[in-house]
């Protein structure tokens, strides 16, 4: 009754029915694994915002990296900024979408380190060949308060350090590229400043990491796990479905063939 399964349309349908399970099952991890992961930064952000400020050097230094769990940790740091080596960040945008600028400010420590300050977002008016005006910050010895968070990389941001940017303009912020530059030590990460407030219509302080969303990953790997479930279920009532339409097929057959039949003289 069954043995239409052996043709070489059921075998080709029986082998991607098997091939389908174990990749959606694969697939249903996967999204575990994302929203574990979602999860557990949304434990590191709420812990490091909930935290009292420490000094940022007592969490990065001169060509460190900074670690996954002091992500958006609050950090201080006593110094002056240096306007006159600030860059721009291209393509950044703003709670509203609109696309501009992160200010990059080199902050001077008073032992002459340096830690790269995000100051916030500017729009970009006019060419973006240019560099922008940009308002000062607090001008002489300061005590600056923000976020420390890490390099920022083409691996995991998928944007590209172009070459060949405008002067004073990069797509990243990273402090290795910035010691190069300056030719000075410079703090591994950076900082997005949260205090002091900007004055006179300065850049758009950096709103703190949405942290209490953990997205669709789990209800997605819920759906894979059905639907690995499903694949044999729809192969046995595909299977039964023609069976059926097989016999009934071969049952009107043979009623035709007996009607065909001459009448016994």
């Amino acid at each position: 009754m069954y043995r239409f399964v052996l043709t070489r349309q059921w075998v080709i349908l029986t082998i991607v029915a098997i091939a389908l399970i174990p990749t959606m099952i694969r697939l249903g991890f996967w999204q575990l694994h994302r929203h574990e992961h979602k999860v557990a930064l949304n434990q590191v952000i709420a812990g490091s915002l909930a935290a009292r400020p420490v000094p940022a050097e007592s969490l990065t230094s001169p060509g460190a990296e900074v670690k996954h769990s002091d992500l958006y940790r609050r950090v201080t740091a006593k110094g002056h900024f240096d306007t006159a080596d600030e860059e721009v960040v291209r393509r950044r945008t703003n709670a509203d979408g609109e696309v501009g600028y992160h200010v990059l400010t080199p902050f001077v420590l008073d032992d002459g380190r340096v830690l790269m300050v995000n100051r916030g977002w500017i729009p970009a008016n006019g060419a973006q060949t240019a560099f922008p005006s940009i308002p000062a910050p607090e001008r002489g010895e300061t005590t600056v308060t923000g976020r420390l968070m890490p390099d920022e990389t083409t691996a995991q941001s998928g944007i590209k350090n172009v070459k060949g940017l405008p002067d004073r303009q990069v797509m990243l912020i990273s402090s290795g590229q910035q010691a190069r530059r300056l030719g000075k030590q410079v703090l591994g990460g950076y900082v997005e400043l949260t205090s002091p407030a900007p004055r006179g219509g300065g850049p758009e302080l950096l709103p703190d990491p949405e942290h209490n969303d953990i997205g669709p990953h789990l209800a997605y790997a819920i759906q894979w796990w059905l639907f690995s479930a499903c694949v044999p279920v729809g192969w046995v009532i595909l299977a039964r479905r023609e069976a059926r339409e097989r016999a009934e097929a071969a049952a009107a057959a043979r009623q035709s063939a007996t009607d065909t039949e001459p009448a016994a003289v």
